[in-house]
């Protein structure tokens, strides 16, 4: 019987640990064996008779392991021995954290490195290192050994060998680390890094980052001919009539012609039937003026800036021009090593309803997917490695795969900053930037807010080239200020009535759940924080509700956006204190959408 045993690790690989079998027989075990290393001749010695210890100098300056053939005899007493009865093992002593490379996820990569060898690998690991043994004859242990050699060498060049014997004078004999190591350690620092010649050099360094991209092309529109001869005032009766339409041109320099609106789909997309048949399909009339005004230029190829209340079709004035931009770039899909557009958006339930416009539109066969914290991580990634056209994310999990390598940003060709206000008030804006660096500078980039503050005007400056800013103008709603209502503190599920909530503090699947029941009727009441306040788009909203007063305009435009949406009419209320909320609890910041009753 062995005297050694199998666990399981938090990866589910095999470790091989020594039975209980008292104290006392192990301490007469260990010190039979002389296990260990460091004083010669005491209990832990590894160069006593049974241990012959040698470095492996195979893989050279990378080498990350020590190598020892223990005596038949006691590797049969301690670890169980080979139980085919060939070969003594083969045992491999190496860092605990190179050993994740060996195990795997979940034991996978052990198992590959059996399958592949025909050895069976056993592994002990102890407090700083961990043993490798090999079970098997002398050329299915060569096999295996080089095979793991491979493995853990990979960019492990700066690792030193981990050392079971004496250094010689001077050196410590009980040190892991080789004399080479140590006396490096007490080297002097290496010159600092020249920061001033970095920043002096920075446009040698981009051109060198972003050399061999393939080309770009972002003009596709072509004026149809009603546009064309539209006069400048029949342009600017039709700009007051809807919404008071305000268009400008942010470059500095050489002001260009503002292309004119356009007053049916067809004007905008006559050449790109599919993007018609889908229009006449979901059912709509005429654009709305946002997207009459956001298409030519977009279309042109010039970045825009899109400022509105949200429910004025912002996505669709982004979203169809994306689509044409990435299906005529000169490069196949199956050329470009990863998506083309990349939308970027506040919060998970936005996303989602981004993606949900994707897939109504859907357009020749682009796939999408929407990429947010909280959701399945593992299956995003899978998805995302598998190939997709168009990214949907909330910026702190995209940041979080560009970090790991898991998506390539340097293919994106059409960037959209959705809902850049919001973005900035959560704290994104550092996720934000290091996205960016890793998109080609002569993207095309769009930007929507429902507000225009001070960050947003730096965010737009800083990643925007010579856009055109497209601003619609007044709230239009009719609101009541000096109405107030009374509902008993009392819990509204316990009175009746079909209420759900929508927070941060819920699990992802219950917000979604929330609303959709919410979308769909079956409660008409949602008491929600400001999550609730950016882009979501539920229909015949007839009242909103504020518990605690927002804490700038800008956030107030958000809230009462959820109401009097496309030009509906609209009641805002101030309620006097939060008595929706459960009894002996507070929303801060609270608001609560009714549909109508």
């Amino acid at each position: 019987m062995s005297d050694w045993e199998d666990e399981y690790d938090d990866n589910g690989a095999a470790i091989t640990k020594p039975l209980d079998i008292g104290t006392t027989a192990r301490k007469a075990l260990t010190e039979n064996l002389h296990l260990g290393g460091g004083v010669p001749g005491g209990k832990a010695n590894r160069g006593g008779p049974q241990w012959r210890n040698w470095r492996d100098r195979d893989v050279g300056a990378n080498a990350i392991v020590s190598e020892s053939h223990r005596d038949p005899g006691s590797a049969r007493r301690v670890y169980g021995g080979d139980r085919s009865g060939s070969r003594r093992p083969v045992s491999l002593c190496i860092k605990n954290s190179l050993l994740g490379r060996i195990i795997g996820r979940g034991g996978a990569k052990i198992r590959e490195l059996q399958e592949s060898s025909g050895a069976r690998i056993k592994i002990n690991r102890g407090e700083y290192e961990g043993d490798v043994l090999i079970f098997g004859s002398s050329d299915v242990q060569q096999k295996a050994k080089d095979m793991i050699h491979e493995l853990i060498s990979r960019g492990a060049a700066s690792v030193p060998w981990f050392h079971n014997g004496s250094e010689g004078p001077g050196v410590k004999s009980a040190s892991c680390w080789p004399a080479t190591v140590l006396q490096a350690s007490a080297a002097p620092a290496s010159a600092p890094i020249d920061w001033n010649a970095i920043r002096e050099n920075k446009e040698k360094y981009e051109a060198m980052k972003w050399r061999d991209l393939p080309p770009l092309m972002k003009d596709f529109y072509i004026e149809d001919e009603s546009v064309a001869k539209r006069s400048a005032e029949e342009v600017r009766v039709w700009r007051k009539d809807n919404n008071n339409v305000f268009v400008d041109d942010l470059k500095e320099q050489g002001k260009r012609v503002i292309p004119n609106p356009v007053y049916t789909f067809k004007e905008a997309f006559a050449n790109y039937p599919e993007i018609m048949e889908n229009i006449v399909r979901v059912g709509f009339q005429k654009p709305t003026p946002i997207q009459s005004q956001a298409w030519p230029i977009v279309l042109s190829g010039l970045d825009l800036i899109g400022i509105a209340q949200t429910g004025t079709g912002k996505t669709l004035s982004y979203l169809l021009p994306g689509f044409i931009h990435m299906d005529q770039q000169p490069v196949r899909r199956d050329q470009r090593g990863g998506p083309g557009m990349l939308v970027l958006t506040p919060t998970r339930e936005l996303a989602l309803q981004i993606e949900a416009e994707c897939n109504k539109y859907s357009y020749k066969g682009y796939k999408s997917i929407c990429v947010y914290g909280g959701g399945d991580r593992r299956a995003q990634i899978k998805t995302v490695t598998s190939g997709v056209d168009i990214v949907i994310a909330t910026p702190g999990r995209l940041n979080d795969l560009q970090m790991h390598e898991l998506i390539n940003l340097r293919s994106i060709t059409y960037l959209v900053l959705d809902e850049a206000d919001r973005m900035l008030d959560m704290g994104f804006e550092p996720q934000i930037m290091k996205i960016i660096l890793d998109i080609r500078r002569d993207r095309q980039t769009v930007m929507t807010s429902a507000t225009w503050p001070t960050g947003v005007r730096r965010l737009a400056k800083s990643y925007l080239k010579d856009p055109m800013m497209v601003y619609v103008g007044t709230l239009d709603l009719a609101v009541s200020s000096h109405l107030f209502f009374r509902l008993s503190p009392d819990d509204l599920c316990l009175r009746g009535i079909a209420v759900q909530s929508l927070h941060g503090d819920r699990e992802q699947c219950d917000r979604e759940e929330a609303l959709q029941d919410f979308k769909d009727g079956r409660v008409r009441i949602l008491v929600a924080t400001d999550l609730a306040s950016r882009g979501l788009d539920v229909h015949d909203i007839t009242h909103v509700v504020n518990y605690d007063f927002p804490r700038n305009i800008e956030e107030y435009v958000h809230r009462v956006g959820r109401t009097g949406r496309a030009g509906l009419s609209a009641f805002i209320r101030q309620a006097p204190s939060s008595k929706l909320c459960r009894k002996g609890e507070s929303f801060n910041d609270c608001l609560t959408l009714f549909t109508l009753l």
